[in-house]
């Protein structure tokens, strides 16, 4: 299931005209490494990693749509950004990743 919403993610990510192409590299470079992070992660919270992968693919969405709404961004970025809390600690790479690709979809020209 998590292989399959990243994969799903990217390739929204790539079909997009809303991402420059510089950014979308990127975003797929740390989505690949997203989808290592979740897959270690569910072993032990399988709930949680589905909650992160499944924020992640509405932030996605809402960003990379024609006619974006920016509380709709606004409101899926808070929630990607809520399902890493309590993970800084012993989790910090996802924490990092989750939190630079937040950044990124935010920055996607609303």
């Amino acid at each position: 299931m998590i292989a399959k919403t990243i994969q799903d993610i990217e390739e929204r990510i790539r079909k997009t005209d809303s991402i420059r192409e510089g950014e979308k590299k990127e975003l797929l470079n740390l989505l690949t490494t997203l989808e290592d992070e979740v897959v270690a992660l569910s072993k032990t919270h399988p709930e949680q990693a589905e909650s992160i992968t499944a924020f992640t693919q509405v932030s996605a969405h809402e960003a990379t749509r024609e006619h974006k709404d920016p509380q709709l961004v606004d409101l899926s970025l808070t929630g990607l950004r809520s399902s890493i809390e309590g993970f800084e600690n012993s989790h910090e790479n996802l924490v990092r990743i989750v939190n630079s690709i937040a950044l990124m979809l935010s920055n996607t020209g609303i």
